[in-house]
């Protein structure tokens, strides 16, 4: 197989619908190792529309350019109550891609 699965967590802000079944939020994706590229992506999102738009915004990019793009597109483009578990769990799962060879 030609790609690594990492998960990124953050804790979820109270208050979300999400957090009557998660504690925390998880974004995981499928890299490819070679190219550092996402091939796919999700999210613990309570709606399938966001869990959506969190893929689309991710798929494509390559975590071996970092993550200062995927973020700013988080920052500006989700607006709802999980923008700063996305951007958290977002850090963390590139702090996990980074730690793994493939990311030399």
């Amino acid at each position: 197989m030609n790609t690594i699965f990492i998960a990124g967590h953050a804790k979820l802000p109270s208050g979300m619908a999400a957090k009557n079944v998660f504690e925390t939020l998880t974004i995981t994706a499928e890299i490819d190792k070679h190219y550092g590229v996402i091939v796919d992506a999700s999210c613990t999102l309570a709606t399938e529309h966001g869990r959506k738009y969190i893929s689309m915004l991710l798929k494509g990019h390559s975590l071996r350019n970092g993550i200062d793009k995927p973020l700013e597109q988080l920052k500006t483009g989700y607006l709802g109550k999980a923008n700063s578990a996305l951007i958290a769990a977002l850090k963390d799962l590139y702090k996990q891609f980074e730690a793994l060879s493939v990311s030399k």
